[in-house]
């Protein structure tokens, strides 16, 4: 089976290294929470409902990816099954370092594969803006997690690689861990935070990193370990 700690820490560096991506999509919302909370009230608890919100969604689906992967794994051979997730999640380590290093912008395309259920889900979450309470915030986060978003789709897809619905959660919580500090940073630390995401030398570095253990997991398939 994969190795998740590095999984975990790829998964993250996702989350983290994509938040100029996550920002554009979410941002919007952000700014609607930020606004609900006006008259001299902080934001903080309606960006917390909804980014708590949000990853819990993220998690589901993990889980609900990694039970397909279980369900696969009772039904046929275990060393050829766990040998074709190996392979599986080295190349979609792959595919999500050379996004988050520039070098390839493939995994946009992934995206449009969201597109019919989630012109069911939009037309729910406009209904809560904007946000008044704390409740609406972390409903809205609840049906913004299945906004589509190539980094979440590939995460998801290498969620199915992991054989067990509580490693494929565990990966996307990672992964929205990851996003927390693009989306909960304000004024001068967001500019900063950003700033220093869209480094060409940081994000080549880190999606080195993850190419690196996509390279180690399709040995470690290759060799069967």
């Amino acid at each position: 089976m994969i190795d998740f700690e590095s999984a975990y820490i790829s998964a993250f560096l996702v989350g983290l290294l994509g938040g100029v991506h996550c920002v554009s999509m979410c941002g919007g919302i952000v700014g609607a929470l930020s606004f609900g909370a006006r008259g001299g009230r902080a934001p903080w608890p309606y960006l917390l409902a909804y980014n708590v919100a949000r990853i819990s969604s993220y998690t589901l689906a993990g889980i609900l990816m990694g039970g397909v992967s279980w369900l696969g794994g009772q039904l046929f051979e275990v060393h050829q099954w766990q040998q074709g997730l190996q392979f599986v999640a080295g190349l979609f380590m792959l595919a999500l370092g050379l996004y988050i290093a520039g070098w390839w912008r493939g995994l946009a395309k992934v995206e449009q594969a969201g597109g019919r259920l989630w012109r069911h889900i939009e037309p729910l979450g406009r209904r809560l803006l904007p946000v008044r309470s704390v409740s609406h915030a972390f409903v809205l986060g609840l049906l913004w997690g299945w906004l589509p978003c190539g980094l979440v789709y590939s995460v998801l897809i290498w969620a199915i690689a992991s054989g067990s619905p509580v490693e494929g959660g565990l990966l996307l919580l990672s992964f929205g861990l990851g996003t927390l500090p693009n989306l909960l940073a304000v004024g001068v630390f967001a500019l900063a935070l950003q700033t220093l995401v869209q480094r060409a030398w940081l994000r080549q570095l880190a999606g080195s990193l993850i190419i690196g253990f996509g390279l180690l997991s399709l040995w470690r398939g290759a060799v069967g370990s």
